[in-house]
């Protein structure tokens, strides 16, 4: 991996020199825009809507429209002369339980990586974090912009997460909420119960689940850089309106139950038998 930002930590008056790195990456499959008839690709020319020239990526600015349809420039220079205490820094703020907030809040991921000879306190700081069962809030700036962030502990690795602004969560106003709300009887609920509890797993285990929908695109490109002919593959058609709310639930826990058992016998195929222990020789 390569760094994309350093900076460091502080937090008190320990400062904590890191390196920072993207902990994702988009595994999507990249596709360009091209000419149906004979696959040239599609390009884009930056050109001004006032002079009609085309203008190159030296020569472009930001700028901000204001209601009136004037358009402010505003340079990188304008940028960089803007206060921004946390450019090179994450400041720790205050400590608070993970559970405390709210995963909407969350945005993008990144890992910390100690600086040369500064693993001591990285590791300091990841231990008591460890230990205290609280995650770091913070303030840090990366690529410019200023944001809310949390330090947590994933293994032996500081991680930081950058988080929204409380105005950047929208409200859900929906129209439903300030209607009265349906009558949920207690066998609807109890069923509903029961598939909860014939889909529930004591812990989440990503790795069982693929994404399927990139495994047949990447499939059909290959098939079409072969010259091979595809097939379409065929898509469930969708249900209609549930009329009967509990019928659909005991079907639903049925079905569940059954891919259950499905499972749990196709996991006790794949385990490798054991071999039957050597039979010690006589003296």
């Amino acid at each position: 991996m390569r760094a994309m930002w350093k900076g460091s930590v502080s937090f008190g008056l320990v400062t904590i020199p890191i390196h920072l790195y993207a902990a994702t990456e988009n595994k999507n499959v990249s596709l360009r825009q091209v000419h149906e008839e004979d696959g040239g690709r599609i390009q884009y020319k930056r050109f001004c809507t006032i002079d009609g020239k085309e203008v190159p990526y030296s020569e472009i600015a930001k700028g901000y429209e204001l209601d009136d349809g004037e358009m402010v420039v505003i340079t990188d220079s304008d940028l960089a002369e803007l206060p921004l205490s946390t450019s090179k820094s994450i400041d720790v703020l205050e400590f608070v339980p993970l559970e405390s907030i709210d995963p909407i809040y969350f945005d993008r991921t990144y890992y910390l990586e100690p600086q040369k000879a500064m693993a001591k306190p990285y590791v300091l700081l990841r231990d008591a974090l460890h230990k205290s069962g609280h995650v770091a809030i913070a303030k840090v700036a990366v690529r410019q912009r200023e944001s809310l962030a949390l330090l947590r502990v994933i293994g032996d690795v500081l991680v930081m997460t950058t988080m929204l602004w409380p105005d950047e969560v929208r409200s859900a106003d929906f129209g439903f909420l300030n209607e009265e709300a349906p009558q949920i009887r207690d066998q609807e609920l109890a069923m509903a119960g029961s598939l909860i509890d014939s889909l529930s797993e004591p812990v989440f285990e990503q790795e069982k689940y693929r994404d399927r929908y990139r495994e047949a695109l990447e499939a059909l490109i290959e098939a079409k850089a072969a010259g091979k002919e595809t097939t379409a593959v065929a898509v469930p058609a969708e249900d209609g309106e549930v009329v009967d709310l509990m019928a659909a639930l005991q079907a639903s826990v049925s079905e569940a139950k059954k891919s259950r058992k499905t499972e749990t016998a196709a996991e006790t195929t794949e385990k490798p038998k054991r071999k039957p222990a050597a039979k010690k020789k006589s003296a």
